[in-house]
């Protein structure tokens, strides 16, 4: 179990050197050899920290996506009540000034070219079927987290809505720009915020195109807690030891918000449905928009492969 216990959190003792070896072999290795995601186990506080670490864009693309899809089967089934103890599951990206930039916008050019509703129905299926399970925690007790320490855009703005928590350092933006190149976020954005926020405030920063600060998102109510730059980590850290004594009646609250939600997959893969016809309606020029958007990003994400 190398690669595993190379990248636990080192403990110290030699009793807790031993307790973390016998947990780390139980969890499997292909969990700390996915391609796109860094996974670290810290055995003392039972919490599983995921790092997006993109090849390319960082931006949900089909090779992401098949990470995540075995990030959640590995810690649904090696995780939980007398598994491997998992109390948080984390997220934050290894990009710098960058969480997530959504969906694969290249992608979505070429299917919306070949008019293949098929193609961009499936790619929308399975983003909210990730984002399901997120919501129900991969029916384990735990807290998750979301970590935000650049600009989460559409479909990583979404994505950060489906944890029980948000940490954002003060520099952190957020934004649905969709509506740029005539089309809407079509993988969560209107079930959460409707919910979290009500229909009309939903709507005005679904259609705004307006970058938000983590300070507005703070005030909003959509990130829970504001951390100085550079100090994600330990601001995460800190949530931890202070939401421990209280994890089970945590646990239990967020439960319980999400049954009155009654946020059912159903819904998201209607939603996603109606986005994807909307999609085949843009025209040319809203295609060059979503191209020009496309390249913005691949040069930033050429800058910080260079970084």
């Amino acid at each position: 179990m190398d690669s595993g216990a190379s990248k636990a959190v080192p403990l110290t003792g030699d009793d807790e050197l031993l307790a973390e070896s016998v947990v780390h072999a139980a969890i499997p290795n292909e969990l700390f050899e996915l391609n796109e995601l860094d996974v670290l186990y810290e055995d003392r506080t039972s919490t599983l920290w995921s790092f997006i670490n993109p090849e390319g864009r960082p931006s949900f693309t089909p090779s992401m996506l098949d990470d995540f899809d075995q990030w959640q089967d590995i810690i649904q089934h090696s995780f939980g009540p007398d598994k491997v103890p998992l109390r948080y599951l984390i997220l934050g990206s290894r990009s710098p000034d960058v969480f997530c930039f959504g969906g694969d916008l290249e992608l979505f050019q070429q299917l919306i070219r070949n008019n293949d509703r098929e193609a961009l129905v499936a790619y929308g299926h399975r983003c909210c079927r990730i984002l399901d399970r997120n919501i129900r925690t991969l029916e384990i007790p735990m807290l998750t987290v979301g970590m935000v320490q650049g600009s989460a855009l559409g479909g990583g703005f979404e994505a950060l809505l489906s944890f029980d928590y948000i940490v954002a350092e003060k520099q952190a933006t957020f934004g649905l720009p969709e509506i740029m190149f005539g089309l809407y976020p079509g993988m969560g954005a209107h079930a959460f915020l409707s919910r979290k926020l009500g229909s009309a405030m939903a709507d005005r920063i679904i259609v705004s195109n307006e970058t938000f600060t983590a300070q507005q998102m703070y005030d909003l109510g959509i990130v829970h807690h504001l951390a100085e730059p550079g100090d994600g980590v330990n601001a995460v850290r800190e949530f931890i030891k202070k939401s421990d004594r209280r994890h089970a009646g945590l646990v239990g609250s967020r439960r319980a918000i999400k049954e009155v939600w009654k946020l059912e997959l159903a819904e998201l893969n209607r939603i996603t449905e109606m986005w994807a016809d909307t999609a085949l309606q843009l025209r040319e020029q809203d295609l060059k928009v979503m191209s020009r958007l496309v390249s913005a990003q691949g040069r930033l994400a050429e800058r910080i492969a260079v970084a």
